[in-house]
């Protein structure tokens, strides 16, 4: 069935890989909406704004997933890139949510 979900090594077709990407992207937003929910947790728990970032935590966070993408063979710079800017992403986020909190 060419429009069945397949893993990577399963697929066979270009219409069976886009398939795969398609369903692997709604996958991460679902675990980027439970990140989020944590980000939305912090702003409720902290009760200084001025801790909201935290570089120490922000280096190690990404550390950490340029660790695993080394570990997995991936491309360790580009995955690098993409945490920095979803720990950017989500520290504007929590800063948001801290401000609408305390409103």
């Amino acid at each position: 069935m060419s429009d069945a979900f397949k893993l990577p090594e399963d697929c066979t077709t270009m219409a069976e890989v886009r398939i795969g990407v398609d369903t692997t992207d709604r996958e991460l937003m679902e675990l980027l909406d439970r990140r989020f929910g944590y980000m939305r947790a912090a702003a409720r728990i902290k009760t200084d704004r001025d801790v909201v970032r935290d570089e120490a935590r922000k280096a190690e966070v990404v550390e950490n997933a340029c660790a695993d993408a080394q570990r997995r063979d991936l491309p360790v710079d580009g995955i690098g890139q993409i945490w920095n800017e979803l720990v950017e992403t989500s520290i504007a986020y929590e800063l948001v949510e801290w401000d609408r909190i305390r409103a």
